[in-house]
C-alpha cells in the first residue's frame, strides 16, 4: 500500500458541493492499494501511520503522534498514487488494485482506523473529490508497505 501523509492544522474533503470529510489538527492520508496488497500490509501501514513521530513536542522537535496530540485523520483514496510514469508522458495506473480491491482494502483501513483511533473522518471511494488542507511545516511523509 502506498500513502502520501500530511501533517495539516486543518483538512476537509468535499464532492459534489458538500463536505464529506473534515479535521483539525492531525493528518491527511492520501491512500492507495496496489495489485496483490492485503490487509496485512493495511494493518503495517496504519500501525505505522499511528505512531509516526512528526509532530513537535515542547521543545519544537518532531517528536508526538497523531495518538500523542489526539489529531484526527483524514483518509482519502487515491488511486492516482500508484502512477508509473516511466513510459512516457501519459501515466499508467495498471499497478492500482482493481476499484472492488482497492474499495475493499480502503474499507478495511478506515475500519481499523476506527477501532483504533477516536478520530477519523473520510472522503467517498471513488468518487471526483476536493481536497483542502493547510499543510503545517509543511510536513509531507510517502509511505509505502510491501
Amino acid at each position: 500500500m502506498i500513502s502520501v501523509v500530511q501533517r495539516v492544522s486543518e483538512a476537509r474533503v468535499e464532492a459534489g458541493g458538500a463536505t464529506l470529510g473534515e479535521i483539525g489538527a492531525g493528518l491527511l492520508v492520501l491512500l492507495c492499494a496496489e495489485r496483490g496488497d492485503s490487509q496485512a500490509q493495511a494493518d503495517k501501514l496504519l500501525a505505522k501511520l499511528l505512531k509516526l513521530r512528526i509532530f513537535s513536542d515542547e521543545g519544537g522537535k518532531m517528536n508526538r503522534s497523531v495518538q500523542d496530540i489526539n489529531g484526527g485523520l483524514l483518509i482519502v483514496s487515491q488511486f492516482t498514487l500508484a502512477a508509473d510514469t516511466s513510459g512516457g508522458n501519459r501515466p499508467s495506473f495498471t499497478n492500482a488494485a482493481p476499484p472492488e480491491e482497492g474499495r475493499r482494502l480502503y474499507d478495511y483501513f478506515v475500519a481499523q482506523a476506527r477501532t483504533a483511533h477516536p478520530i477519523v473522518k473520510t472522503g467517498e471511494f471513488g468518487a471526483d473529490m476536493k481536497v483542502y488542507l493547510v499543510n503545517d511545516g509543511p510536513v509531507t511523509i510517502p509511505l509505502r508497505i510491501q
